[in-house]
């Protein structure tokens, strides 16, 4: 791998992480949008944000030599994907359950 392309890569990869931190900071500091927008707008830049680190730091691609690699993401993403919904779901139930019963 050339040392020069390898240089523009991650410089590449700061920017494009720098200018979505940006958009994430903008969006809630200015307040002028509805909260959905405004939360819609946050976790697409935090998502492509998680992409562009992937792939210009730890080189992360669709190549041969990384399938495996990202197998391992993918299954790593699918278990906390798991975990939190498992974890809503039980607060939802035991929070449902807790609330006390309306007196007649």
């Amino acid at each position: 791998m050339n040392m020069h392309v390898s240089a523009r890569s991650n410089m590449l990869g700061f920017m494009l992480s720098l200018v979505l931190t940006l958009v994430s900071f903008g969006m809630a500091m200015k307040g002028g949008l509805p909260e959905s927008v405004a939360l819609a707008v946050i976790v697409v830049a935090a998502v492509v944000q998680i992409v562009v680190q992937m792939h210009f730091f730890l080189h992360l691609d669709a190549s041969p030599s990384q399938r495996w690699n990202v197998m391992v993401a993918v299954y790593t993403v699918i278990i906390i994907a798991f975990i939190v919904a498992g974890s809503l779901w039980i607060m939802y139930n035991t929070g449902i359950r807790m609330m006390p019963m309306a007196q007649p």
